[in-house]
């Protein structure tokens, strides 16, 4: 595959576990409160995310929900991926 920057990045060169671990980032969940909310050990997740293994085809829909990602996203890297909340420069500006 030709890549002309290092820069760029898609969704489908990654693998589902990457695309699991970036939507994962994107809603800054951490790993142990997003085993909790799907009723798995937080050890499956870290497998899940480190491709060593696969939530099962029932589990997919869940993970999707959880993640507000499509299901062809999580499985293609295609459709509608995370959406990425800019916190670093956001100001709380009071009133005044």
């Amino acid at each position: 595959m030709f890549i002309d920057s290092p820069d760029i990045f898609h969704a489908t060169d990654d693998t589902m576990g990457g695309r699991m671990s970036l939507a994962r980032d994107a809603l800054g969940l951490p790993i142990d409160v997003l085993a909790r909310s799907l009723g798995i050990a937080p050890n499956m997740w870290t497998a899940w995310e480190n491709d060593r293994d696969a939530p099962s085809v029932d589990q997919f829909t869940l993970i999707a929900d959880v993640l507000r990602v499509s299901l062809t996203w999580l499985s293609s890297g295609q459709g509608a991926g995370p959406n990425w909340i800019a916190n670093d420069n956001a100001e709380t500006r009071q009133p005044n």
